[in-house]
């Protein structure tokens, strides 16, 4: 997949494949347990989805989701700070966790025999963290100067956040993963430990298990060591759906850069969201992004890179499963000569030919092709194949939807292609970014992209 663009929109918008060999259960208490059997080597993955992230969150305490992630490593009742991550590397494993909007999830790959070390030790920081106040002074400033390395030195972060902030008024999309400055800089101890104790419980968490394991074994584990936890009344979500756009949006953030960049996006549905007779909008928005931006041969790549030459990099970017209403996004920088609104007017035309002129039958088969190509290569890791089941429970979606993406995929039409770009893609629904490039402090050069936070 390309790394331009694609990196940006997260771990998650990756192509779902056929799922079998799945158990499902659920405790009494609440948690639901997914079990997928994969025979192929001696090794197993454990991850616990909790249904709660950035966009559960309110003005006040932005950032809160992943600043309780870091805190999560930081000492329960029977474990020291850092003591999880030892025992987890004493048994020859390797964990992480990451926040994103709608969830935070926590993971362990183990030897298929240590998945019981997974189990006990996540079942102990589930209902029994201990948040120290001098702990979370330090993480505080651990995760400001996060901030400060992967946002506010990185000009395509700050124009990231910005566009985010425009293009969502009432949607908590509008925050930052990670949080606004002044919010991570007052975080109390009172504030994480009542967060963790409205989500972080049995009743409101996903245990996801793929690798060489029995599903009834793997269940009576769960029981033994989640099944005495208590439930919790979590807090209730109030919708927030976004309010209608009316005009298009435009801002300008000027940072420290070497070269312009640009941001488009279009608020479009996402399966969440969009009514059933209606889902095949999103399966043709999905094509659309792999049309303009599926490799060499896609359009952007083809007309605006080698072709016209008015973009040094342009990209697409969709993903049919979040909680809420997203974005259709392109991001690009012009090539030396050209400026942001020569891009722009090129990314325009391109959208045009499509409202215009039906996409070929070669050119939809090619796509198509490529993403049952990475249905099949998303097969091989044992991780992503976690990372499906979770992420579309915890989303409030059945896991078996990934089940029909490649059919859903390869069903979709030249006309509908057409009529998702003639539906959406009209101005008033248009929010554009767009990085003003200052001077170079010579002392300090931005830093690169970052990825997703992790602990």
């Amino acid at each position: 997949m390309v790394q331009k663009f694609k990196i940006l929109l997260g771990l998650l918008l990756l192509p779902l494949v056929v799922m079998a060999d799945v158990s499902e259960y659920q405790l009494d208490n609440g948690l639901k347990l997914i079990v997928k059997e994969d025979h192929r080597a001696p090794v197993v993955v454990s991850q616990v989805w909790y249904k709660v992230g950035s966009s559960y969150e309110h003005n006040g305490i932005t950032g809160i989701s992943h600043v309780l992630e870091h805190m999560m490593f930081k000492g329960t009742e029977n474990l020291g700070p850092n003591e999880f991550s030892q025992i987890i590397a004493a048994n020859g494993g390797r964990e992480n966790a990451f926040t994103g909007r709608d969830y935070t999830a926590y993971f362990q790959t183990l030897e298929k025999d240590r998945l019981e070390v997974s189990f006990r030790l996540e079942a102990e920081r589930m209902r029994k963290l201990v948040i120290d106040e001098a702990e979370l002074l330090k993480e505080r400033e651990v995760v400001a100067e996060e901030r400060r390395m992967r946002t506010e030195d990185n000009p395509h972060s700050l124009v990231r956040e910005a566009f985010n902030a425009t293009a969502f008024v009432n949607s908590p999309y509008h925050h930052p993963v990670i949080g606004w400055m002044s919010d991570i800089n007052h975080y109390e101890a009172g504030d994480l430990r009542q967060w963790y104790q409205n989500w972080y419980a049995p009743n409101n968490a996903t245990v996801v298990i793929v690798g060489d394991v029995e599903p009834e074994a793997v269940y009576a584990l769960a029981k033994k060591y989640f099944g005495p936890l208590k439930p919790e009344a979590t807090a209730q979500v109030k919708p927030q759906i976004e309010v209608e756009q009316r005009g298009k949006r435009t801002i300008e953030v000027a940072a420290p850069a070497e070269l312009p960049y640009m941001m488009m996006g279009w608020k479009v549905p996402v399966v969440a969201t969009i009514e059933q007779d209606q889902i095949w909008e999103t399966y043709a928005l999905e094509m659309l992004a792999g049309i303009l931006d599926g490799g060499q041969s896609a359009r952007f790549t083809r007309e605006l890179v080698r072709g016209q030459e008015i973009a040094a990099s342009v990209g697409a970017g969709y993903g049919l499963f979040s909680r809420l209403t997203d974005m259709f996004l392109v991001v690009g920088t012009p090539v030396k000569g050209k400026n942001v609104q020569d891009l722009q007017q090129a990314i325009q035309a391109q959208v045009a030919i499509l409202k215009n002129e039906l996409v070929s039958e070669r050119e939809l088969k090619r796509v198509k092709a490529q993403v049952v190509a990475n249905a099949v290569y998303e097969r091989d890791s044992v991780f992503y194949q976690a990372m499906q089941i979770g992420m579309l429970e915890t989303i409030g979606l059945d896991w078996r939807l990934s089940d029909t993406y490649v059919a859903n995929v390869q069903a979709v039409t030249a006309e509908q292609v057409q009529a998702v770009v003639r539906k959406y893609f009209v101005d008033k629904a248009l929010t554009v970014a767009e990085l003003i490039p200052m001077p170079l402090d010579s002392h300090k050069q931005p830093a690169s992209a970052g990825g997703r936070h992790g602990h």
